[in-house]
């Protein structure tokens, strides 16, 4: 578990983009297998938001309750969305983020989620008016009890270093794409470390092909009896990440938690922490 504002996260995510009609079968599958945190957003363009809800409301029955599941969303801007806009753009932004989070609540069938995040900033440099205006419906959002940490996703760490000085309510939760030839996001990951901000990773597999495949990735998996996807995610879960997986294979999902159940040696740490600087 990781924590901020008492509120505690699962170790690791699971992640529901790009998933379609096999939304609802794999968080099932996923949930019973051992995962208790969900990502998704109010997105159809990359998530099936609705079909999350309708695998709360069969785990329901089968007995696992809301309130046992950590259950994570966030607001897309219109620009990242497709024709599917799931509030009216012509609305102020602070009504298209009230009407986006009303929409994850009736999609989630919940009355609050654990997190609440902003896909992305408006723009690739700083954080202009548009990014202010969403942050603080976010914030009144948090306010509300309606979500009980709030947070950003794909940020650098110039805006992040903005949004923790001048927020009234500063970010709780990073969620980034994670590269291995940027040392694995360390400068954003050290500031929030500093700042007690809970990072998560994600494509830890998918933008990093070439570790898994690294001579030294498959060494250190073979002493271990342990695939290059568990090393990874094991190095991900040593140095404060939360990761997330999109797995749709069932095989995949137990062996991706059960990178929890083992430890590598500060060797190698440090031989994973430098192989996107060769």
């Amino acid at each position: 578990m990781t924590e901020n504002n008492k509120i505690k996260m699962p170790s690791f995510v699971y992640g529901t983009a790009w998933k379609k009609d096999a939304t609802t079968r794999l968080v099932i599958k996923a949930v019973s297998l051992g995962f208790t945190a969900i990502d998704t957003a109010n997105q159809p363009r990359h998530y099936q938001e609705p079909l999350v809800g309708d695998a709360l409301l069969a785990l329901e029955k089968e007995g696992i309750s809301r309130d046992k599941l950590f259950l994570q969303t966030k607001f897309t801007p219109a620009d990242s969305q497709d024709h599917r806009i799931p509030y009216d753009p012509a609305g102020d932004l602070a009504t298209q983020v009230a009407q986006s989070f009303a929409g994850s609540l009736k999609n989630l069938r919940t009355d609050y989620v654990d997190s609440y995040l902003l896909h992305g900033p408006y723009s690739l440099v700083g954080l202009g008016n548009p990014d202010w205006e969403v942050w603080h419906a976010i914030e009144e959002i948090y306010q509300s009890g309606q979500a009980r940490i709030i947070g950003v996703s794909n940020i650098n760490i110039g805006q992040l270093t903005t949004l923790v000085e001048k927020a009234r309510i500063k970010p709780m939760v990073v969620q980034n794409r994670c590269y291995a030839h940027q040392g694995w996001d360390r400068t954003v990951r050290e500031f929030c470390r500093a700042n007690n901000i809970i990072y998560q990773g994600f494509s830890l597999l998918t933008a990093n092909g070439f570790v898994l495949q690294h001579p030294m990735v498959e060494r250190i998996a073979q002493r271990l009896e342990k695939t290059p996807a568990q090393v990874v995610f094991r190095y991900a879960l040593q140095i404060g990440m939360v990761p997330l997986t999109g797995t749709g294979n069932e095989q995949h999902m137990k062996e991706d938690l059960q990178a929890r159940d083992f430890e590598l040696s500060a060797d190698e740490l440090s031989i994973i922490d430098s192989i996107g600087n060769q």
